[in-house]
């Protein structure tokens, strides 16, 4: 959409901050991202004024993780991952269910856009100058979702990490890969199993499992917390010493950095993930997505950044002005 004066205008009434204000500087070419700026390029990807307290918040994330730069540089292909926490995620029909990761949601599909363009434009990422890439990544379209707080049987993610219930978070990591897995069972030891041992080995950094409503209830009335969960899967993913010598590969095999062949014994065995200054918490559990018998793997990429989320003074009256605007489908 052309960012005409007026659009952009419209735009900054999504927030009380002035448009010269600056929310960060931005790696890996030091761009300075100003409100201005960032309606800008929300007007260009077709956002709503009620989404900017929303960039605002994803700018001020990618400013904060110490990563960003780097992995906007990588060879790898790492896709910026955004999970919104919140009242906002109602406020702005953010798609928590049924294809919550899938196109045809205005809120996850533009958001995820804008902060694309930002990427472009203010960070001054392009392909195969800043950004190398070589294979490249469909996520970097967008990959936003919220997380499923209504059918969660644990406490939302941002909670978790020390906000209130009551607030809005962003949360960011860089994932370089999405895979989709069907349990090897319903019940919570079929569940944990196929977590356990279709974790990709050659990897590093974070695993995040994405569990749907229905398997994150399994294994709560089962007993589990997430608490819990991240431990069996840090205790558990683990490599036997001559897993890649079964290949004719050697311990310096790149992506297997933890195995450790001082032992002769081929069924001793060395976790997969290990908790170090970097990675204080290698795995996360998201409740994310409709019922149904499938679970998500988002790997690689470093800790999530989470940010908190500043509405201005007068949002319930932008939310209600924007809130028929959103996907409609003829019931035949």
């Amino acid at each position: 959409m052309p960012p005409s004066e007026e659009a952009v205008a419209e735009m900054l009434t999504g927030t009380d901050l002035p448009a010269d204000y600056l929310v960060a500087e931005l790696e890996p070419r030091r761009g300075k991202a100003t409100v201005e700026r960032i309606a800008i390029n929300a007007v260009m990807s077709g956002a709503l004024p009620t989404y900017m307290p929303l960039l605002i918040a994803g700018v001020a994330a990618l400013a904060a993780n110490p990563a960003s730069g780097m992995m906007a540089a990588s060879t790898g292909s790492f896709s910026p991952f955004w999970l919104i926490n919140g009242p906002v995620t109602k406020d702005l029909q953010i798609n928590a269910g049924f294809g919550a990761l899938s196109p045809g949601n205005i809120a996850n599909a533009t958001i995820g856009r804008a902060l694309g363009l930002i990427t472009k434009n203010i960070r001054g990422v392009r392909r195969q100058i800043e950004d190398m890439g070589v294979l490249g990544n469909p996520g970097k379209y967008s990959l936003v979702a919220a997380e499923n707080e209504e059918f969660s049987p644990w406490e939302p993610m941002h909670v978790e990490h020390g906000y209130q219930k009551g607030d809005s978070t962003v949360a960011l990591t860089f994932p370089q890969s999405f895979q989709q897995m069907v349990p090897y069972g319903t019940d919570d030891e079929g569940i944990l199993t196929t977590v356990v041992t279709n974790i990709t080995q050659a990897r590093m950094g974070l695993l995040a499992v994405l569990l749907t409503p229905a398997h994150a209830k399994t294994l709560a009335g089962r007993g589990w917390s997430k608490k819990g969960i991240k431990e069996y899967i840090m205790k558990n993913a683990r490599l036997t010493v001559d897993y890649y010598a079964q290949f004719g590969a050697g311990s310096s095999t790149p992506g297997a950095p933890f195995i450790n062949n001082a032992s002769d014994d081929p069924n001793d065995s060395h976790a997969i993930f290990r908790i170090t200054e970097r990675d204080p918490e290698p795995v996360q559990i998201y409740c994310v997505g409709g019922f149904g018998s499938w679970m998500g793997f988002l790997q690689g990429g470093p800790q999530p950044i989470i940010t908190k989320v500043e509405l201005p003074k007068s949002w319930d009256k932008v939310v209600a002005k924007y809130r028929s605007v959103a996907p409609s489908y003829f019931r035949y």
